[in-house]
């Protein structure tokens, strides 16, 4: 079984993404996860301005999942700078009323604004108060770009991660996976760094330090964190075996998911314990968003 923590959908074409192509329709979803084998995905509303010509609304990609909830689960997106625009907002009503209506978590945050920033600590108390997961994409600087904000070394997030030891966060992105090897620089951070990793990367520094920090392996960043270096990943897969999750970030049609194969392939060929193939291909997501398939 795969369960994918991270897609998007869109309920009909409209408006091209910046790259001149369309999100994946529910269908077009479907269709991309037969062929790689996924039974269940994750979909993320598109709230943010910051990263999308064309948002999708919470209620919007409940109607989606709806149509094929044998298949498709929601997450509810909340913006920091909702109800309010303050730290004082009351995000409960909005958190109560989606968990209510079969939300799992919160994300993809993506609003342009510091990691720590007062209002989205306040929208993170407040998710670990509903016992939300939040899944959370980190931009390398304030604005021309998308994501919290962070700078080398992830020192915001670690601080989010001590303050509130009850949030699980799963970390996504390219400023985010990029720390798993410490020869990360400010010029590289935002890309895909090839070659091997050395010990002593912050990802897993953090996730030794704080057991509340997951792994969203998602996009071209999560593949290529485990990849890049295979042996390295192959340890790091097991090591945190309990807190990465597999994911793809399907947005297009185009996109390709090469995670299921390498995935896949570590599982058969021993590069990684059944144990380990089994939790990061979907116990952990089934127990994590309490699906009750078994994990």
């Amino acid at each position: 079984m795969l369960i994918d923590i991270h897609v998007h959908t869109t309920p009909r074409k409209t408006v091209l993404r910046p790259d001149g192509t369309s999100h994946t329709t529910p269908e077009e979803l479907l269709a991309m996860m037969d062929r790689a084998g996924i039974d269940q995905a994750v979909v993320l509303p598109s709230i943010g301005p910051e990263c999308s010509s064309r948002t999708h609304s919470v209620e919007e990609i409940l109607a989606a999942c709806a149509l094929y909830a044998d298949r498709l689960i929601p997450f509810c997106n909340i913006d920091p700078r909702q109800v309010s625009n303050s730290p004082s907002a009351d995000f409960s009503p909005l958190l109560e009323y989606y968990k209510k209506i079969g939300c799992r978590g919160v994300g993809e945050i993506c609003a342009n604004l510091y990691f720590d920033d007062p209002r989205v600590m306040n929208l993170l108390r407040q998710c670990a108060e509903h016992a939300m997961p939040v899944t959370f994409h980190i931009g390398p600087q304030m604005g021309g770009c998308y994501g919290l904000v962070d700078e080398l070394g992830l020192p915001r997030l670690e601080k989010v991660l001590s303050a509130l030891p009850d949030l699980i966060l799963l970390g996504h992105s390219q400023p985010f996976w990029s720390e798993i090897s410490p020869d990360v620089t400010d010029e590289t951070r935002n890309t895909y760094p090839k070659g091997p990793v050395a010990d002593g990367g912050r990802i897993p520094e953090l996730m030794r330090r704080y057991p509340n920090l997951h792994g969203d392996l998602s996009a071209g960043s999560g593949y290529n964190a485990v990849s890049r270096d295979p042996a390295f990943g192959y340890r790091f897969m097991e090591e945190f075996q309990d807190r990465l999750l597999f994911g793809t970030d399907i947005c297009a049609p185009h996109n390709e998911t090469p995670l299921v194969d390498f995935l896949n392939q570590a599982g058969r060929d021993g590069s990684i314990s059944r144990q380990a193939y089994e939790k990061i291909a979907w116990r952990n997501a089934d127990r994590l968003l309490n699906l009750g398939l078994g994990g």
